[in-house]
């Protein structure tokens, strides 16, 4: 009663598509927790290719806790996609220098911070998140949406922009798992309750 080990690569025998994702990444500034898995239909090497515009001068981080399920094409926009949007014009005068790199001097551009992934958190199919973003334990981003604010522990968001559809469950019973923390169990211990984990008997767990 031991359970996967989290230092695999691809815990699915014979299927290289679905991944330990905290095992393949080599961005510093991507921080993943144990077996949070990537799913990707080509290759899962693509999971750094869709954090967008995560620039290392930048400095923001996406952090991604435990037991996460993240599906193919999810997308995470960084802060070095964001342009002056309260000036007069958004354009980027300053990259293209000749007489235009001056144009920042005594600005910067915004950072809306790093973006925050709870623990237990399922990303549907194409979903993007935003710079800036947390989302809490627990939550389901559905197929599509787009996550522009923050998303409650244990609720159901989807849609451009997403919004929330409903709570998971009562908030006595989010107020419970979130003061379990099931995932910071040790795995002898998770491994015991995996039946518990995958019903609804809340008292029981």
């Amino acid at each position: 009663m031991k359970g996967p080990d989290k230092n695999t690569i691809y815990p699915l025998e014979h299927y290289d598509r679905l991944c330990f994702l905290k095992n393949i990444i080599k961005n510093p500034n991507i921080i993943v927790g144990d077996y949070t898995y990537y799913d990707d239909f080509e290759n899962v090497e693509n999971f750094e290719k869709n954090v967008k515009y995560h620039f290392d001068f930048v400095g923001d981080k996406l952090i991604i806790g435990k037991f996460c399920m993240i599906a193919s094409d999810v997308k995470f926009i960084m802060n070095g996609a964001n342009h002056l949007s309260q000036a007069l014009s958004t354009y980027p005068f300053a990259i293209f220098g000749n007489g235009w790199e001056k144009a920042m001097e005594g600005k910067s551009y915004p950072q809306k911070g790093d973006i925050v992934i709870g623990n237990d958190v399922w990303i549907g199919y194409n979903a993007t998140i935003m710079a800036g973003v947390t989302i809490g334990d627990g939550a389901i981003i559905a197929t599509n949406a787009t996550v522009v604010k923050d998303v409650e522990p244990y609720s159901i968001v989807g849609g451009n922009p997403a919004q929330e559809i409903r709570k998971r469950f009562s908030e006595e019973e989010i107020q419970k798992l979130l003061e379990l923390k099931w995932w910071d169990w040790d795995l002898d211990k998770i491994t015991r309750n995996v039946q518990h984990l995958t019903g609804n008997d809340l008292d029981a767990l």
